[in-house]
């Protein structure tokens, strides 16, 4: 049988997660979903990833999530279905977790769970015409995989409550106006163009990037104060660094810098 995730690893920290299920539009199966996460538990121990990339083999992205597991929910108890359910969120939403930034790469429809997965890595790039949706109310079922949370932090309150209560579809082209998605280019560039800006980010130095990440995560600092009280603790500890030495020296001999981490 085909592997249903395909990981390729690149000498500047990249890697590339692949999701392949073409008979099932990259639906979240199974056995997706258990190399979704043996994938994650071995990279998040890996220190030489700087930047995680996914994306879906063929025309689509992610087709969201097994639609024959709903055909089985009227046999099950709201307990079962809830105990079913959470780790399967929790599967899929650990991108969220990973230290690295994380980029979703949009070559295709993104439905549902599979816009979550989207809307939980930190940059997401499309092609025009990508297909964009939240069509839950239209299956009769409440969105799931923190959808409710995801939407509104992305592209805020007004946009959030259009997708999920019209299902409407929206393309990739709309989507960056719509704060969805941060840019996008033509199919046939798309993935190289994100792999480039990839290893942008995974140039960068790791100990700030990832301390970034975390000041942003979950929509950014609750206040003012409380930005400035995590960058008075946050940016020293970068002044600190062999990294912050290595940067000026690098503007001053006007060099690309090679930051190491330490």
């Amino acid at each position: 049988m085909a592997e249903p995730l395909h990981v390729d690893r690149y000498d500047d920290g990249v890697v590339l997660l692949r999701l392949d299920v073409p008979e099932r539009r990259n639906a979240m199966t199974e056995e997706l979903t258990a190399a979704w996460t043996a994938a994650l538990d071995a990279l998040a121990d890996d220190d030489s990833v700087r930047c995680l990339v996914v994306t879906g083999e063929g025309p689509v992205f992610c087709a969201g999530g097994d639609l024959s597991w709903l055909a089985d929910s009227g046999s099950l108890s709201t307990d079962r279905l809830r105990a079913r359910m959470l780790p399967f969120y929790r599967a899929w939403l650990r991108i969220r977790d990973v230290e690295v930034p994380t980029i979703a790469v949009l070559n295709g429809a993104a439905v549902g769970a599979g816009l979550a997965l989207a809307l939980a890595c930190d940059l997401r790039y499309a092609a025009p015409q990508a297909q964009l949706s939240m069509p839950f109310t239209s299956l009769g079922i409440h969105a799931g995989m923190a959808s409710t949370w995801l939407l509104p932090e992305v592209a805020g309150l007004a946009v959030a409550r259009e997708l999920l209560l019209t299902g409407r579809v929206v393309s990739g082209q709309e989507a960056v106006g719509l704060g969805l998605v941060n840019r996008v280019f033509a199919a046939e560039l798309l993935r190289a163009e994100a792999l480039s800006i990839a290893v942008t980010v995974a140039t960068r130095a790791p100990i700030a990037t990832r301390l970034t990440k975390v000041a942003l995560a979950s929509g950014g600092h609750a206040s003012f104060e409380a930005a400035l009280a995590w960058e008075s603790v946050a940016q020293p500890l970068t002044m600190a660094t062999a990294d912050l030495r290595e940067g000026v020296q690098a503007a001053r001999e006007r060099r690309a810098p090679r930051f190491t981490g330490q």
